[in-house]
């Protein structure tokens, strides 16, 4: 189960398919981001296609000497720009692929404006989602949810998008979805209403143990996404940002013209592959090694070409070595970019304090620590609201609970109120009264021994105790514990076996560290494969626009002041 290696798939075939000759690569806004994130322009080059244009672009030239290989989304509008470009055709033979199921009747329309019988051929192909790494999809969508409940065009893209992701893996999966949320069983349900009705498509050779779809909300655990990151992909978009594997580096002081955008991507760069679930301390001394191995097959400056062989190997050399300056000039640039930003807001120190308002639960040791830490000129208004947030979901009930305190401490601090807003904004988005898990307490005696062996032996790295939920969800999962009535089948057939094919999706976006459990999963529990999707790929700041985006602030005024009464809503 890889989505990259999927999304690939589709992508050669296509090319394949439309046989030998210059070709153009026709696409729209969103299956420009699907393509990018899996071949590079160069890789694509060599296959023969020498143009890419949009199909929603005005301008285009007729070139009639090109084949056009369309791969776009199925919505009315591409249909119509398609129908114009058939009417109109500026190339010489079209090769059509939607990248999820096209309605009988827009096929209809298509061959009625092919008067000039350039269609070649109508397919569909399910690339209809981001393939971030192997194991981790996305679908870009930044608020999903109004409230509560589904905002309807999300959710009929999130459907597209799970059920083209389950048909590029070829599951035909059981569903099973987190009974506290109203979302997580509307979801379920359209999933399963497609499979009923594309039957024919869904129906792929039996396994012995059904694959397993599992549809969780982000509600249920808003910590994880408010943690500061210390593994290399996950630090890298909590602090600088990953949108469709670019890094936006324009704001790094005195950065040359060449890294203001940089492209991470474990599919062509050998050394992100290495090291993206790495933590910072490691890439710092892989980044010193990558430095001296480079400095070794540097050509030397006074390098004597005498004879047409030398010159023949530093021509042949030449490519690699202007490949390896690029990595290394990169990964220095964006590693120091980090340890700036690390020492100047001081994030050692605020990330021991996230961690241990997220693991630990001793309330007034953690109290005197953020207060301490928003006297900090150096901590910013974002840091010190984030720890605000942290104190006021997970103490949310305690007894001395002093959230006020805090509020006071952060308004002295200067922070805006935006920020100000958002800590009850968060407690409304993902606090007791919604979650339908006990985030913070161990449940059983097993889980409460562990946690004192824990706290006896100390923890190998402060700043990465932390587990997220979904690690507790999919142990429970794959040993076949997870209780069904909090997590039950949707339909009367359940799974008698443990799960082998596990797909996870989580309305309301996954984060990087939750990619980096089901990547130790993975690699740790022989037979079971996991892939984990999200409505996005979350870091704080995003999260935080998805939480003003459900509006639920709108409320959370009254509401901070009620939390008591409120308690027996649910």
């Amino acid at each position: 189960m890889n989505v990259v290696f999927a999304v690939k798939q589709y992508i050669s075939k296509m090319i394949e398919d439309s046989g030998p000759g210059m070709k153009v690569l026709l696409m729209d806004k969103e299956t420009t981001g699907i393509v990018s994130m899996v071949y590079t322009q160069s890789e694509i080059l060599q296959k023969e296609v020498y143009l890419f244009e949009r199909i929603d672009s005005q301008n285009r030239e007729i070139m009639k000497h090109l084949k056009a290989i369309c791969f776009l989304r199925p919505t009315k509008e591409n249909v119509d720009y398609l129908i114009q470009e058939l009417r109109r055709p500026k190339y010489s033979i079209y090769f059509i692929y939607f990248s999820n199921v096209i309605s009988k009747s827009d096929v209809k329309s298509l061959a009625e404006a092919d008067e000039q019988e350039v269609v070649a051929e109508v397919q569909e192909f399910y690339g209809d989602y981001i393939a971030v790494n192997p194991h981790l999809f996305s679908l870009n969508i930044l608020g999903c949810c109004q409230g509560r409940n589904w905002d309807p065009a999300q959710l009929s893209r999130t459907t597209q998008g799970l059920t083209a992701l389950l048909l590029s893996l070829k599951k035909c999966p059981m569903i099973r979805y987190q009974l506290s949320s109203e979302a997580a069983k509307r979801l379920a349900e359209c999933v399963k209403q497609v499979i009923t009705k594309e039957y024919e498509l869904f129906e792929f050779r039996r396994t012995e143990v059904p694959p397993l779809l599992l549809i969780l909300d982000r509600c249920d655990d808003a910590i994880t996404p408010l943690l500061n990151q210390w593994t290399y992909q996950a630090m890298v978009h909590e602090l600088l940002g990953i949108n469709n594997n670019r890094i936006d580096l324009s704001r790094v002081p005195g950065i040359s013209k060449d890294l203001r955008e940089v492209v991470l991507s474990a599919e062509n760069d050998e050394f992100y592959a290495n090291n993206m679930y790495l933590n910072f301390a490691e890439i710092g001394s892989n980044i010193k090694n990558l430095m001296e191995d480079f400095q070794k097959k540097k050509p030397k400056e006074q390098q004597k070409l005498e004879s047409i062989a030398d010159m023949k190997a530093f021509v042949e050399n030449y490519p690699q070595f202007k490949k390896m300056s690029g990595t290394v000039s990169k990964h220095v640039t964006v590693v120091g970019e980090l340890s700036r930003l690390v020492s100047e807001r001081n994030l050692l120190e605020v990330s021991e304090v996230e961690q241990e308002l997220a693991c630990q639960n001793d309330h007034s040791s953690a109290l005197q620590n953020v207060k301490r830490l928003l006297q900090n000129p150096k901590v910013t208004e974002f840091d010190a609201a984030r720890l605000v947030m942290l104190y006021a979901l997970h103490y949310e009930r305690h007894s001395s609970n002093s959230l006020p305190g805090l509020m006071m401490d952060l308004r002295n601090k200067g922070v805006s109120e935006k920020y100000r807003k958002l800590v009850s904004a968060v407690v409304e988005y993902g606090g007791k009264r919604v979650r339908g898990s006990d985030l913070f307490s161990p449940k059983d005696a097993v889980a409460i021994t562990k946690q004192f062996l824990k706290g006896l032996k100390g923890v190998e790295n402060v700043y990465t105790q932390h587990q997220p939920f979904l690690h507790e969800t999919l142990d429970h999962l794959i040993k076949g514990k997870l209780k069904e009535n909090l997590y039950p089948y949707l339909g009367p057939s359940t799974l008698r076996d443990r799960p082998q094919d596990i797909i996870v999706f989580i309305i309301g976006g996954a984060t990087y560290e939750e990619a980096l459990t089901v990547y130790n999963l993975n690699r740790t529990t022989p037979g079971v494969r996991i892939v984990l999707g999200g409505t996005t790929v979350h870091n704080t700041k995003s999260f935080l626009e998805e939480v003003l985006a459900s509006g639920l602030h709108s409320r959370s005024k009254e509401s901070s002041q009620v939390t008591s009464r409120s308690a027996s809503r649910r």
